[in-house]
């Protein structure tokens, strides 16, 4: 290496020192600049601030020293107690409000449980007279010497009815599926007629040998309505070659019934039938040695005799 080239290094080390001399002297700078303005910052936050309070009175004022830093936080205090202070008036105020509600509800429900002795005690009077059986029995047991007034207070039931009315929807929740089980069970008979085969075992009037009948047949004249003897839905109605022109229907709650050996048909399968409703014309088709109608009866997918179901439902 030549002088010149020694000379260009040496220069450019002294240049590199400069630059980082200066470099090094403006951060220091900028350092002590972000101090002396938190110093400034911190001197504000500590300047006293006085505060004076003058009487009406002849006296003399009052004067408060504090530093700015404590006014600004004696000011969050104050906010932040008085919506300690406000929040708890909200919450005292609900309480109050819901113990009204509570005393409220303990009252009417008081009421209920007084309504529902004395119906009690009626009901248990009226069924006692009631299990006599006899007009003149009744008559003879009535106690009429009291005073009917003191077992039933009529305005004050009326007031309890009322108020607690919601509990008919037990009632009506009740009666909604008694009605619903009463639709579903086969009542009454299918086609006018006489029974010629009960349910159960006998000679088979074709084969002559002993079988099981799974249902009765009733005699009737050839083209005789045939009626659902319950609500449902009719799941089969085609020809069979045993049965002949054949409907069953499906009523729900385990029951099923079925209607053979018609002369034609009245209804579809999916079809909806109301208790009543016209299903078939009865004839003698399929295995059958005279006109008639083979009625079944079926419960939770069982045969039972319909020889009960042949009353109606009291």
């Amino acid at each position: 290496m030549n002088i010149y080239g020694k000379y260009d290094v040496v220069m450019l080390r002294r240049k590199s020192r400069i630059q980082n001399r200066s470099r090094d002297e403006s951060e220091s700078g900028d350092a002590r600049e972000h101090m002396g303005r938190l110093r400034a910052y911190l001197k504000q936050s500590f300047t006293s601030v006085t505060i004076m309070v003058i009487p009406h009175a002849r006296q003399k004022p009052l004067r408060l020293r504090v530093s700015a830093l404590g006014l600004f936080c004696c000011i969050c205090l104050t906010f932040v107690g008085a919506g300690y202070v406000v929040s708890e008036g909200v919450r005292t105020a609900e309480y109050y409000g819901m113990k009204k509600k509570l005393s409220y509800f303990s009252s009417q429900l008081m009421e209920v449980k007084s309504a529902m002795l004395t119906l009690r005690k009626t009901e248990s009077e009226f069924s006692k007279l009631v299990s006599l059986n006899s007009k003149k029995k009744i008559l003879e047991q009535a106690d009429t010497s009291s005073d009917m007034g003191s077992i039933i207070d009529v305005d004050l039931l009326k007031k309890q009815v009322r108020e607690t009315i919601e509990s008919v929807a037990e009632i009506r929740e009740y009666v909604r599926e008694e009605k619903s089980v009463y639709e579903s069970t086969p009542t009454g008979w299918p086609v006018r007629g006489q029974i010629s085969s009960p349910f159960g075992p006998r000679i088979h009037p074709i084969t002559g040998e002993e079988a099981f009948h799974s249902g009765i047949d009733i005699r009737a004249n050839p083209g005789s309505p045939v009626k659902a003897t319950a609500d449902g839905i009719v799941s089969f109605a085609n020809w069979r070659d045993d049965t002949g022109y054949c409907v069953v229907l499906e009523h729900g709650h385990g029951y099923t019934t079925v209607y053979a050996h018609n002369r034609s048909l009245k209804v579809k399968v999916g079809q909806r039938v109301h208790r009543g409703e016209e299903i078939s014309l009865s004839g003698s088709t399929g295995s059958s040695t005279g006109p008639h109608v083979h009625y079944e009866v079926w419960k939770e997918g069982r045969h039972v005799n319909p020889a009960p179901y042949l009353k109606d439902l009291s």
